[in-house]
């Protein structure tokens, strides 16, 4: 019969730093092979996202604007159709929500697609159709010149029931979107 290892403190230490050294390889292995796969995913993501959000366009040209990702959109005649940009707060309710806001040429909105979100399941996690054009909080076709506000704050943007934080947001990010889109919509 094998002797039993005994129980001190270094017997413990050692086992205890086996098997953190086993744990932490398994950890980054599976790290290395889902790495790649996630950002494919994302970046699928994010180009649905700009084609859902642009008016119809012929050629896509990437720009960054005050370290902003955005996309420009032109006709066949080279003329810039709309502009999507990526934008974010931190103001929901669950911190960050990440959208890729979508403009005319006028500068109306034309679409938003919400890429992250930690909103309530079921209230602030609306925000995805919330907004959207028929929907009840449509923003789809307004023009954020004028800053995007709720009613509560005296705007015209019907807020989530019983989501008014993340309401804000969504209007505080679609602005945010628009500010960008001033500075490069019209280059």
């Amino acid at each position: 019969m094998a002797k039993k290892a005994q129980s001190t403190l270094i017997n413990m230490l050692l086992s205890l730093t086996v098997i953190a050294i086993v744990a932490s390889a398994a950890l980054a292995f599976v790290n290395l092979v889902t790495a790649e796969p996630i950002a494919q995913a994302q970046k699928a993501k994010k180009e649905a996202a700009i084609k859902a959000v642009l008016p119809a366009f012929d050629k896509l040209e990437e720009v960054t604007i005050d370290n902003v990702p955005c996309t420009k959109a032109f006709d066949k005649d080279g003329k810039m159709v709309g502009m999507a940009v990526e934008s974010s707060t931190e103001k929901g309710f669950g911190g960050h929500i990440g959208a890729m806001v979508g403009f005319d040429a006028e500068g109306n909105i034309s679409g938003y697609q919400i890429l992250e979100t930690a909103e309530t399941p079921g209230l602030g996690a609306k925000a995805g159709e919330w907004f959207q054009k028929g929907a009840k909080g449509d923003v789809i076709g307004k023009s954020p010149s004028t800053e995007l506000k709720v009613k509560k704050d005296g705007g015209d943007v019907d807020a989530i029931s019983g989501s008014t934080i993340t309401s804000r947001a969504f209007c505080d990010m679609i602005n945010n979107a628009y500010n960008i889109f001033q500075k490069g919509g019209n280059e």
